[in-house]
């Protein structure tokens, strides 16, 4: 069983990913307090980091 949870986690962190012609790039933008290896989350407003809790608000 946990082989396959590993497995399912690892495809997972790949849908953060764009395939482009020989090149990966990121589909959400990354923490600028922790660094390149964070994701941030889009929200409807408001892009969060779930590590440090940075908050960047979007304008109308």
């Amino acid at each position: 069983m946990a082989k396959e949870q590993a497995k399912k986690k690892l495809a997972g962190i790949w849908n953060l990913y764009n395939k482009a012609e020989d090149k990966l790039e990121r589909k959400n933008k990354s923490c600028p307090k922790c660094g390149a290896g964070t994701f941030m989350a889009k929200h409807t407003n408001r892009w969060t980091c779930g590590a440090c809790k940075y908050v960047e608000f979007l304008s109308k």
